[in-house]
């Protein structure tokens, strides 16, 4: 590997892991509104009617 690009590589050191980082707790985030909206009333409601329909 050239010099150069060594000295570029080193700067870079760790960059990918905060970026990692941030992914993961974007998805978290998502994750626990998704889980709020799936476990409200109307959705518990809607699914239940759904499922009953579906077995009846």
């Amino acid at each position: 590997m050239e010099p150069t690009k060594t000295r570029r590589l080193r700067g870079d050191r760790g960059s990918m892991s905060g970026e990692y980082a941030m992914v993961a707790i974007a998805a978290v985030g998502f994750a626990a509104i998704l889980y709020k909206v799936v476990t409200s009333g109307a959705v518990t409601t809607a699914l239940t009617a759904i499922i009953e329909r579906a077995l009846s």
